[in-house]
């Protein structure tokens, strides 16, 4: 019997090919040729290849994964939430109020263009907005009932007055747009 020098595949001593991996085992001379151990491969079959190569593929998914989940931040940190105890002086915080002023039922939408908050009310009513002092502010009031009062809104800057608009249509729409 000959050991094959390439897969370890034991051949009969006739044989001048493996009957395993087709390594040649004689020269043309028919002698054995004798691989250099310096120069030999990996003394397994392919599958075992295989399956060393998808072991370390699977290792390093796994230390990819757990790098990853413990270096990213919380659910708590990644949110930017801020909540009001009542300790913030909104006057400060929040500059900007809105007074709506209608006898009768009114919507509004109030605050910075991008994210308004809408608002319903019957008489006066004052609103602090969600306006830092360097974003734009946005009203628009408008009356529900079709009456024939006097509908008023006002935009104050830390208690002073900056803006106004009014109406006494029926079906009356009315906005303020300011830019700091």
């Amino acid at each position: 019997m000959v050991k094959c020098p390439r897969c370890g595949y034991e051949n009969s001593a006739s044989s001048k090919y493996c009957d395993n991996c087709a390594y040649l085992l004689t020269d043309q001379n028919g002698n054995r040729l004798v691989q250099n151990k310096r120069t030999s491969s990996w003394n397994i079959g392919i599958f075992k290849k295989i399956v060393i190569v998808l072991g370390i593929v699977v290792i390093a998914l796994l230390l990819f994964s757990f790098i990853y989940n413990n270096t990213q931040p919380s659910r708590e940190d990644s949110l930017n939430v801020i909540t009001d105890n009542g300790s913030l002086n909104h006057s400060s915080s929040y500059p900007y109020t809105a007074v709506i002023k209608y006898d009768g039922s009114w919507f509004a939408k109030t605050g910075d263009p991008n994210y308004l908050s809408s608002i319903t009310g019957n008489g006066q009513k004052r609103e602090t907005l969600d306006c830092a002092s360097w974003e734009h502010v946005y009203i628009m009031a408008q009356k529900e009932d079709n009456g024939e009062g006097n509908l008023t809104i006002q935009l104050l800057k830390n208690g002073n007055v900056v803006a106004q608009n009014s109406t006494t249509n029926t079906t009356g729409s009315i906005e303020i747009h300011y830019n700091n």
